[in-house]
């Protein structure tokens, strides 16, 4: 398992690109993450890149300043998506940030002008999707939420009775997935409403957020051979912040008895940045104490190192600026905190389960942690939770109420890791606004 710390962590490491020293940088020179970028206007192909300060590392550009086995590594992010980078040795990748973050501190001179020559202002960058997507699984690994939900649905039974011996998860879709500052359509769907007796094909009414983080796969498995949970961090490239997109009122009609579908498979938002494993290493913490009373994990879920630091410290915000809002330049209104360290079950966890019965995970596959939320009410990580079902609004600064989303509402997901002793890193923005749902096609029904 991936828990080393390294030079590379220091706290006090500085670089010679003043703008990674600022106070609250989202990219000091101890986070490093990667993402895809195109620079605009110049007519350039998709490149693969890492961010320090404001600015992006175009690193196959700047490749000649590295040595193998970083090399390789430089070389791979000459393509237009991750993918290939992603499947390499993790040692190779540490390598690679090792290379750079040396390159990258103060008083580093040589090589220093092949990396300058190769940067690129952020603001003057386009972010892509960072890459290509093959599978994605979305998880429900949060107790809290799993009980407020099922709360909703279920008051004499908020968790079924296979939540605390199984990590719960369905296959999503992948092509549904976008970068975050995709605009949301809202989606049409079956939804019956209270009062009637058979559903109706209309505009989803009840649109909701989902707080989650998505976790990328590095090296993939082989198809029969299971990942011991205990392995699981060997086989994880990253993490970034994930927007579940959901149509509440859809899914409530069309998710008996088979579970999600179309409620879910419209639109799925992950930020551009990908925060790698191990610039994740100081925040990774024991996961969540079990309450007295809940069964133990079965031994396939178990082991010594994932019930030492199999779970991460990562809090994530979500705002919400209404148009109104944002027209009168008001800030937008901070929904909830929540942290991932409250999960109920850990990533390696999620993982050891997925390939348990022989299935096998590729470079590239997404996992989505499920909807993050902890015990109190300033960490619920969905409108569902935060307004009781839109029974119990939501007050805007601008005096609007929402129970759920409106077209023209602006959602934000930011996040950041910070510990005594660590520097604190950031995971940038998941950003994203609802447009009106688009015209009905003329084949169906009005």
């Amino acid at each position: 398992m991936t828990t080393t710390l390294n030079h590379t962590h220091d706290v006090k490491a500085r670089s010679w690109l003043e703008s990674a020293n600022a106070p609250g940088s989202d990219f000091p020179i101890q986070n490093l993450p990667f993402c895809v970028f195109r620079r605009q206007g110049a007519g350039d192909v998709p490149r693969c890149g890492i961010a320090i300060g404001d600015r992006i590392v175009d690193v196959a550009k700047a490749a000649a300043s590295f040595t193998r086995p970083a090399l390789e590594a430089a070389m791979a992010c000459g393509n237009t998506t991750l993918n290939e980078l992603m499947g390499l040795a993790p040692s190779t990748l540490s390598a690679l940030r090792s290379q750079l973050f040396n390159l990258l501190s103060r008083g580093t001179t040589t090589g220093r002008d092949l990396i300058e020559a190769a940067m690129v202002p952020i603001p003057y960058a386009d972010l892509l999707m960072p890459v290509r997507v093959g599978g994605y699984t979305d998880f429900f690994a949060s107790i809290h939420h799993a009980t407020n939900a099922g709360r909703l649905f279920r008051p004499d039974q908020p968790l079924l009775p296979n939540y605390k011996y199984v990590p719960v998860g369905y296959n999503g879709r992948a092509a549904s997935i976008q970068i975050g500052k995709t605009p949301v359509n809202r989606p049409y769907g079956q939804l019956r409403k209270p009062g009637t007796d058979a559903p109706g094909f209309m505009p989803c009414e009840k649109l909701d957020h989902e707080v989650e983080l998505g976790i990328f796969i590095g090296k993939g498995s082989v198809q029969g051979e299971p990942i011991s949970v205990d392995d699981a961090w060997d086989h994880i490239f990253g993490v970034c912040l994930l927007n579940d997109w959901s149509a509440r009122d859809v899914q409530a009609w069309e998710a008996q008895p088979l579970g999600p579908f179309l409620a879910k498979s419209f639109a799925t938002g992950i930020s551009p940045w990908i925060i790698t494993a191990e610039a994740l290493v100081p925040y990774r913490v024991q996961p969540a104490a079990r309450p007295d009373g809940d069964p133990a994990p079965l031994p396939h879920l178990v082991g010594e190192a994932d019930q030492a630091l199999g779970a991460m410290h990562i809090l994530i915000d979500a705002h919400l600026a209404s148009q109104r809002m944002r027209a009168n330049a008001q800030q937008a209104a901070r929904l909830s905190r929540s942290d991932s360290a409250t999960l109920y079950w850990t990533p390696g966890q999620m993982i050891a389960h997925h390939t348990s019965n022989g299935s096998f995970l590729q470079t590239g596959d997404l996992l989505g942690s499920g909807t993050i939320s902890g015990p109190d009410d300033t960490s619920l990580g969905s409108l569902l939770e935060i307004t009781r079902g839109g029974s119990q609004p939501f007050k805007l600064p601008s005096g609007e109420e929402r129970g759920f989303l409106e077209d023209g509402d602006e959602l934000t997901l930011s996040g950041f890791c910070e510990r005594p002793g660590f520097a604190r890193i950031g995971f940038g923005e998941c950003r994203s606004t609802i447009l009106p749902a688009l015209p009905v096609n003329k084949n169906s029904p009005s």
